[in-house]
């Protein structure tokens, strides 16, 4: 064994290592790590260790008109990254540029080159099938050492004459296992230690992004005023370590953050191009500190020279004003804050928008309340004062209950404002409306309660007493003889079960064309509204027997609208 060889192989592979080093900080490293199928990654793969291999051959030395070299380190990790294809092709690239040098060996090693890509892609496949990374250093070792014992095999196979194939082997086999074994497994672990520094420094962005979107919930909730963009700067300012933060609306400096504040004070209308040319575009405007530069219009001695200005969209997707980080003069624009400062603008700008979503979500909850209340109908009102009159002539107490029925209707009509009432304050307010009804109807109507008097379940305001008044309105009141209306409200082993049934069975003429007023389509959008697809409404009709209105709410329901 060649002691002075060892050496000048380990020599060209420190400077294959020196190479391996500088590749995996470049740009073209990332994409050979995606190991995707796209063809541009292919292609980078296949470019990238084909030229390592003919430049293996180069820096290679002169033993019996042989070429002593560590080519093969360039196809086995390029077939160890890029698969059968790549492999392939790499080692018959960096073969066939070996068999254009000459010598007694150049088919043999053009084979044995060939050999490597190939080898090493086929087992890059099988050890993924199975789960296991390809960027193992031992295991690249062990690839290595496999197919420099064959290439050594080949030499004696096929290169001619035998006697000199012999003498060359003895000479250069152990120096080039050795060196290109060790020499692919280091090119490995620098790959592979790069990779692990990109993933953690991926997984603290992400931390870190987490971080600020948690701190930021809720901010812009209420839109973008003055005491949420100071809430925000202060945010953003201490979370990304940027030099300062500003926060615009479209005309004017609403909060403002770190160095520079000086010169930025809040209140201040805008006099930044990047600004304004982010608020007229609707555009992110960067500017790296090198490349090109941040200018402030307010000051020369403004410390900040690189920024990022990102607009924030309100409806329809128009800027509605701007977030800005800033970097010191002579330092670059980190892309780590770059991505991160894009992001958190977008989340922002999903908070406005659901804020708009959720006051607009509100108004309507109200105008539908203002709409139920209002479904007092005037001759219900009148039929119950003449009732009222009818009464008090011969029994007071009797016109005293339904006077209290009715004021308290009225009460509740006029006074619940809140999206949500306990099942109990519903069950009170259908029964102020029926106290007054039974008075009218007399004997003609007969009520059942079967009711479950736990009040652990809330529902939309307003949503037994129209479908009581149906009921009454639509059904009992139209046919005549005695009638019987049912409510049962009952807790069941998977939710709650409310149900609303009269004995008329009209429902179905009233969907062909009779006037069921808007009560329930009202109370089934509010409890999908509120409920989703946890509640459920029913309507079950024998025509002229029975109408009976089922609710389901299921246990794990959550009010989306308390």
């Amino acid at each position: 064994m060649s002691w002075q060889l060892i050496l000048q192989l380990v020599q060209q592979m420190s400077v294959f290592l020196v190479l391996a080093y500088v590749f995996s900080k470049s740009p073209l490293f990332k994409p050979l790590m995606l190991q995707s199928g796209a063809w541009q990654h292919k292609l980078s793969t296949y470019l990238v260790f084909s030229s390592f291999c003919i430049l293996g051959s180069y820096l290679g030395y002169e033993v019996q008109d042989a070429i002593a070299n560590t080519r093969a380190i360039g196809a086995v990790v390029g077939g160890l990254l890029g698969g059968p294809v790549i492999g392939l092709a790499v080692g018959l690239t960096g073969g066939v540029h070996r068999y254009t040098l000459g010598g007694f060996t150049d088919v043999a090693c053009m084979i044995s080159t060939t050999m490597a890509g190939l080898i090493a892609g086929l087992v890059s496949r099988y050890r993924l099938k199975r789960g296991r990374s390809v960027l193992s250093p031992l295991f690249a070792l062990q690839v290595t050492l496999v197919v420099e014992v064959l290439q050594m095999l080949l030499l004696l196979v096929v290169a001619k004459p035998f006697d000199e194939a012999w003498q060359l082997v003895q000479s250069i086999a152990a120096p080039m296992l050795i060196a290109n074994s060790v020499g692919a497994a280091l090119f490995i672990r620098i790959i592979r230690d790069q990779q692990t520094i990109d993933d953690r420094l991926s997984a603290q962005y992400s931390q870190k992004a987490l971080d600020l979107a948690q701190q930021t919930v809720g901010v812009l909730a209420n839109g973008l005023t003055k005491e949420s963009a100071e809430t925000l700067a202060s945010v953003l300012y201490h979370g990304t370590g940027v030099a300062a933060v500003a926060v615009t609306d479209q005309k004017q400096v609403l909060a403002f953050y770190g160095a520079g504040r000086e010169f930025h004070p809040a209140g201040s209308a805008i006099q930044s191009d990047e600004t304004l040319q982010s608020l007229a575009n609707n555009e992110v405007v960067f500017s790296d500190g090198k490349q090109s530069l941040h200018h402030c219009q307010n000051s020369l001695d403004c410390p900040l020279g690189a920024g990022l200005v990102v607009p924030l969209h309100g409806e329809h997707g128009s800027a509605v004003g701007t977030i800005k980080l800033y970097e010191y003069k002579q330092q670059l624009f980190s892309n780590l804050n770059r991505s991160l400062g894009e992001g958190i603008a977008r989340v922002l700008s999903n908070q406005m928008l659901y804020g708009r979503l959720r006051s607009q979500r509100e108004m309507l909850t109200e105008t539908e309340l203002k709409l139920a209340r209002a479904q007092v109908n005037p001759h219900f009102l009148f039929n119950t004062l003449n009732t009222i009159a009818a009464v008090i002539r011969h029994d007071a107490n009797m016109a005293r209950t339904l006077v209290l029925s009715l004021s308290g209707y009225l009460r509740n009509n006029l006074k619940r404002n809140d999206a949500m009432s306990s099942i109990c304050d519903e069950l009170q307010h259908a029964r102020y409306y029926l106290t007054i009804e039974q008075a009218r109807l007399g004997e003609r109507l007969t009520i059942v309660e079967q009711v479950n008097e736990h009040c652990n379940l809330t529902l939309p305001t307003l949503t037994l007493q129209p479908l009581v008044e149906n009921a009454i309105k639509h059904g009992v009141s139209k046919v005549p003889g005695k009638q019987t209306l049912k409510l049962i409200v009952e807790q069941i082993p998977d939710g709650w079960h409310i149900e609303v049934t009269d004995s008329a069975g009209l429902y179905r003429d009233q969907a062909n064309g009779r006037d069921s007023g808007i009560g329930m389509n009202m109370v089934e959008k509010r409890l999908h509204a509120a409920y989703g697809n946890q509640a459920t409404v029913a309507v079950t009709v024998t025509p002229n027997i029975e109408t009976r209105v089922t609710i389901t709410i299921k246990n794990q329901a959550t009010a989306l609208a308390s």
